[in-house]
Parts: C-alpha cells; sequence; structure tokens
C-alpha cells in the first residue's frame, strides 16, 4: 500500500471521510462511454498496474475505519449483517483461506499466515490481531470462520452455491449493503435476488451472466464494476435502516451536491472456491463525492453527461430521483462541451 491508513474516519454522523489525491486518482471510475445501460461487463480478474486492480482483494487507506464501522454495526444490529446456512461451513473455510492466503502474500508488511500441518497462525498487524487455530475446526476460533475474516476485510461479501442450474444466496457478511437486506435475500436464487433491477431481466443480461458465473473456474476469477450514488459517505444503506438514511436525499440542492451526493462504485472479483465449489461475491465498495471526482476534468465531464442522458428507470432504481436534477445542474459546470 502506498498511502498511509487513516484512523480517524467516520461512514455516519457526524461523517469524517475524504480521499486523499493518491485514493482519488486510483478510484475505479466506472463509466467508459458518455453514457450508460446495462451489460455483462464481466472480465478477467487479472492484476494490473498498482491501482485497485493490482491486487487479488484490494485494501486502501479507509481499512481500519472501515472494519471498526463493521465491528461497530454487528454490535449494534445482532443476526441482521452476517448470516450463514448451516450447511456452508465448508465454504466458510473456503473464503478463510483465499482472503488469508491472498492479503499474506499481497500485503506482507501488513499481514502473516503461519502454517504447520491444520494448525495454522493469522497475523493482522493494522487490527493488531494474532491467533492460532486448527484448520478445519470452527470451535478454535472466537466465531464461524466466514465471521472471522470478514471483519478484517472490506467490502461486502456473499457467498453463492450452486444447485440445480443455478445460484443461491448461501452466507453473508453484509455492513455496506446498498438498498437490500442480506437476511430477506438468504437462500434466494439467482433470477429472485436480482429480481428489483429494472430493464437488464428483458435485454437478457442476468441470463447471460448466469451462464458465464456457472463456467466460473477455480483459480480464474473474474471481475465486473457496479455502480449508485448516496447522500453523504455512509456506508451502510440497507433496507433496514433505511430511516436513518433515507431523509437525506431530500437535503441536496446544486449549491451542496458537490460536497453530498457520493458516487458508489462497487468492486466485485468473483472466485470459484476449491472443496466447497461455491463462488465467493465479493463487492468492495469505493467512495468519492463529486467535489472529488470533477478535479478529474476528464471524470467531471463524462459524469455530467452520463448522468444527464441517463434512463429515468435507472434513477429511480437508483435512488436518485429526489436529487437527479440538482446534482447534474451541479455537475454540468464542469463539462466543457468538448
Amino acid at each position: 500500500m502506498q498511502m498511509p491508513i487513516k484512523h480517524d474516519e467516520s461512514f455516519r454522523v457526524p461523517y469524517r471521510f475524504s480521499n486523499s489525491p493518491e485514493a482519488i486518482a486510483r478510484f475505479p471510475f466506472p463509466f467508459p462511454d458518455d453514457s450508460y445501460m446495462y451489460s455483462v461487463n464481466l472480465e478477467p480478474h487479472v492484476r494490473r498496474g498498482d491501482g485497485v486492480f493490482a491486487n487479488a482483494f484490494d485494501i486502501d487507506e479507509h481499512y481500519v475505519a472501515e472494519c471498526g464501522d463493521r465491528a461497530r454495526a454487528l454490535a449494534e444490529q445482532p443476526g441482521v449483517h452476517y448470516v450463514s446456512l448451516p450447511h456452508m461451513m465448508q465454504a466458510q473455510w473456503d473464503i478463510l483461506e483465499l482472503i488469508m492466503e491472498s492479503y499474506s502474500r499481497d500485503y506482507p508488511q501488513c499481514f502473516e499466515l503461519h502454517k504447520q500441518g491444520a494448525r495454522w497462525t493469522w497475523v493482522n498487524r493494522l487490527l493488531g490481531l494474532e491467533d492460532s487455530f486448527t484448520f478445519g475446526d470452527p470451535s478454535t476460533l472466537p466465531m464461524e470462520p466466514f465471521e472471522y475474516i470478514s471483519r478484517q476485510a472490506q467490502g461486502d461479501w456473499v457467498l453463492l452455491e450452486e444447485r440445480d442450474q443455478t445460484l443461491y444466496i448461501g452466507a453473508g457478511m453484509t455492513t455496506e449493503r446498498a438498498d437490500y437486506s442480506i437476511r430477506f435475500d438468504l437462500g434466494m436464487s439467482w433470477h429472485e435476488f436480482h429480481g428489483p433491477v429494472p430493464l437488464a431481466h428483458e435485454m437478457g443480461v442476468f441470463d447471460k451472466a448466469l451462464k458465464f458465473m456457472l463456467r466460473l473456474r477455480t483459480n480464474h476469477p473474474v471481475r465486473r464494476l457496479n455502480w449508485t450514488t448516496t447522500v453523504f459517505p455512509r456506508l451502510e444503506t440497507s433496507a433496514e435502516t433505511l430511516p436513518d438514511w433515507g431523509p437525506n436525499r431530500t437535503m441536496v440542492t446544486p449549491e451542496n451536491a458537490g460536497e453530498a451526493v457520493h458516487l458508489r462504485v462497487e468492486l466485485q472479483p468473483l472466485h470459484r472456491l476449491p472443496r466447497s465449489n461455491a463462488i465467493v461475491f465479493p463487492i468492495r465498495t469505493y467512495l468519492a463525492p463529486l467535489c472529488e471526482l470533477v478535479t478529474n476534468r476528464d471524470w467531471g465531464r463524462r459524469l455530467h453527461r452520463v448522468m444527464r442522458s441517463l434512463h429515468q428507470e435507472l434513477v429511480d432504481y437508483k435512488g436518485m430521483t429526489r436529487y437527479h436534477k440538482a446534482m447534474v445542474q451541479y455537475l454540468s459546470a464542469y463539462d466543457d462541451q468538448s
């Protein structure tokens, strides 16, 4: 990691969040064109450059603050953010191994993993943890293996099991949810939990994506980007907490849109797990207010054109109905029409 870790950040009132210039430069800007419509934008998850695609799972300057926010959310609402069906234990050990091996390989200054047969020792210097346990024996950890390791990882994590030529949600750690409920979705099939998404079903996007996912092989991960917006840098915008953040949508004006409206981009590097054959669906969230993004002139120009031409059903689905016009008006000042 090239950036110092920030410790004094808050993703709740009173908000304290910003991106360093280095973080803005590596932000995964999701728009390759001046307009946006769904596509099956999956590509091989190969390492590239020194930004968010440099490692298997990206860690940045917000790591400690995000893990702290996760711990607080889990303590406040037990059983809401972390769920797992009983038969997903093998997949839980799979994902623990994948994250530990990836972090210790890609960030050796921050993490260590030592193996002596089934006896493993895990060191997380960023959070001040050192634990020894027996791989495969959940009684040797303070909690289920999936919960243990996902408390130490940025982003949300969903485990999908394959049955009957489709995928079902079998477990999830979700303290950064964008307008959904993991408790409600648990056990749903691929088309069921994607049901609320407008237009994409008619376009066949999810049918194509499912076929691609079912062909996913171990050690051949793929990735995609998804995006939405949120008002203020709040990570947790779930269905259960709507009364806490929903009213913020009415507060946006053209004058405060630059600081208030945040582009929320999800990097999703999907891996097939070796023992369980499950698929891990990470949702690594990056936030940046519009005022930071427009410091890149190309991004400011493109954001205006994308938002100005966005289909109304997508505006509504992504929760921007109340402030879309204010956002477009703010961004118009950064489109030089070139």
